[in-house]
């Protein structure tokens, strides 16, 4: 498994629209999901180790986030075909025995992946109320195998940043991860 690692981020580009069925039933919206200040997309998925080591801290602070403003979705992108824990029906199962505080969403034909020029799971893209972005950098400094419970909290932080003045930091340290799995 080679890991892979996101372009830097590119300042103010325009957050692409969608509209995803989430493993709750509903379908969701860029703008349904828009938070007041700010906006986490993030692209996940059910069997990537990177995505696992760091699951919990991605709870942790998408509840946290909700204070400040931020709404938080997550999206899967995988080819469920040739990695079936990623199949729609193993997203809820996933979303429930977790209890995700936020919407995870199903994108079956890859175009959303594919219009945000998302590489990795996790991919992390941080907007401003005005959906420009501003963050596309890592959870935090955790490693596989590795993580210390005191380690910045570099996404929460950059977010914290966006909500409270519409800018993200200039430095940033890209997310790395599992290739998505394009069909």
């Amino acid at each position: 498994m080679a890991a892979l690692q996101p372009p830097v981020c590119d300042f103010d580009w325009q957050a692409p629209h969608f509209s995803l069925p989430g493993t709750d039933g509903n379908t969701y919206s860029l703008t349904d999901l828009a938070g007041e200040k700010s906006t986490l997309v993030m692209f996940i998925c059910n069997h990537c180790p990177f995505v696992l080591a760091i699951l919990d801290k991605i709870i942790r602070d998408a509840h946290d986030m909700k204070a400040h403003g931020i709404g938080v979705v997550a999206i899967c992108s995988n080819d469920h075909v040739s990695h079936p824990a990623d199949s729609f029906e193993n997203m809820q199962l996933l979303a429930e025995k977790h209890e995700f505080p936020f919407p995870y969403l199903h994108d079956a034909d890859q175009i959303v992946a594919r219009n945000y020029d998302a590489v990795c799971t996790p991919d992390f893209f941080g907007f401003n109320k005005d959906l420009g972005l501003q963050y596309r950098g890592r959870l935090d400094a955790t490693r596989m195998g590795t993580s210390p419970s005191d380690l910045r909290r570099d996404l929460f932080e950059a977010m914290k940043q966006i909500a409270e003045t519409g800018q993200g930091p200039d430095h940033q340290v890209p997310s790395i991860g599992c290739s998505i799995k394009w069909k």
